[in-house]
């Protein structure tokens, strides 16, 4: 994949009127190598149906990032899971998606589910599709390329079928989902998570609100990556201040600086006074500053520890993310709108802020950017952490 390329991947669900849980589950896992994503639904709905959905998607993730042999992976998932005695299908039915971000390449293998719809230059391509037999079980397999601009994409009999017996006859239909996304790629350039939740609109109306069965779609696309480099506490030597503001200067992306003092070494250099904008102070967080060349200049732990606070409570969801224009929910959103960040952390210790009980190599900062960092590598994100 090219550097410059990100695949974006988004899924979300509808639940069954009355359901609690989802019987379908998502799940997904980026590396530099690979991203595998896994979609598994559930016989039936509610928790029974979660909990088969949740196990199919947990074994197959798991092995899968293993590296084990694909037949081997499949053979393990179908001779576990249980046959429906009365309607003679699996308790789970799966889609795997599995991409090789070194050569663009991808496999789809699905079990029991509708076909994947796959989309070049914003039209559907119908890929080749061969059935191979595992353990007596049907298992369809495709592979294909993706460009930037590409969408690939899986869902659940839910999506399917959404408006049977209401609208139409046998519910959407896979060619009106693929006309459907046709049209969304050709409206608004694009993120996975447009395309993903106007399927789901439509799903939703087709259904009057009274949605028969679980219904989820996952999608991957592909588009320019997003990046952001955010610059905080001002370097051990002072020597190296220059070196590390040419970085962040000549980073291609988005640049934040997130404290008083590296705030002002930045300026020093560019020749500049930081302009505070007081429309943004808060009770308990300092104005943002105005800066050239840099997208957004924060005061540094209060503001990060906030915006950490903000990124938990909308669970790593920008759309879920409150708007308050202070310091950090900008900081915030700079964070969840980038793909991949780049946090450059000075360890100069500010002894205002650190706890003289602390060895010195621990800093508040430091402590809250790895809480930070850990948290948003959880929800998939592409962070690193530089020192210096």
């Amino acid at each position: 994949m090219a550097v410059d390329n990100f695949l974006d991947i988004y899924e979300s669900s509808l639940n069954k009127k009355g359901e609690e849980l989802c019987g379908d589950k998502v799940k997904f896992l980026k590396t530099d190598k690979s991203a595998i994503v896994v979609l598994s639904d559930g016989l039936g709905s509610g928790v029974k149906a979660n909990i088969l959905a949740s196990l199919t998607t947990e074994i197959l993730i798991t092995m899968l990032n293993a590296e084990l042999p694909l037949e081997e992976v499949l053979k393990t998932v179908i001779g576990t899971l249980p046959i429906c005695q009365v309607r003679k299908i699996a308790y789970s039915t799966f889609t795997i998606i599995r991409v090789n971000c070194e050569t663009n390449q991808f496999t789809v293998i699905n079990f029991d589910n509708p076909p994947f719809l796959y989309f070049h230059q914003g039209k559907i391509i119908k890929l080749a599709v061969k059935t191979e037999e595992i353990l007596d079980r049907k298992i369809a397999i495709a592979h294909g390329t993706l460009e930037r601009g590409d969408f690939l994409g899986a869902i659940s009999d839910g999506v399917l079928y959404a408006g049977m017996g209401v609208t139409l006859n046998f519910g959407w239909g896979w060619d009106n989902i693929a006309q459907h996304i046709e049209g969304v790629l050709e409206r608004r350039s694009q993120t996975a998570r447009t395309i993903v939740q106007e399927v789901l609109r439509k799903t939703y109306s087709l259904y009057q609100g009274e949605v028969g069965d679980d219904a989820t779609f996952v999608g991957i696309y592909v588009r320019r990556r997003n990046p952001l480099i955010i610059f905080t506490g001002p370097p051990l030597d002072k020597e190296k201040d220059e070196l590390y503001i040419e970085r962040v200067l000549n980073f291609e992306g988005r640049k934040v600086v997130c404290g008083g003092t590296t705030g002002n070494i930045v300026a020093n250099y560019l020749g500049e006074t930081i302009e505070m904008d007081l429309s943004t102070i808060r009770k308990e967080l300092p104005p943002i500053g105005n800066l050239s060349c840099i997208d957004l200049v924060t005061e540094g732990i209060l503001t990060i520890s906030k915006a950490t606070e903000y990124i938990r409570n909308c669970g790593g969801d920008i759309s879920k993310l409150r708007f308050d224009n202070n310091g950090a929910y900008l900081l915030a959103r700079e964070i969840l709108q980038a793909d991949s960040i780049l946090f450059l952390v000075g360890q100069s210790i500010n002894e205002f802020y650190q706890n003289p009980l602390l060895p010195k190599n621990i800093s508040i900062r430091r402590s809250l950017i790895e809480e930070l960092v850990q948290y948003l590598r959880s929800k998939q994100k592409e962070v690193e952490i530089e020192y210096c």
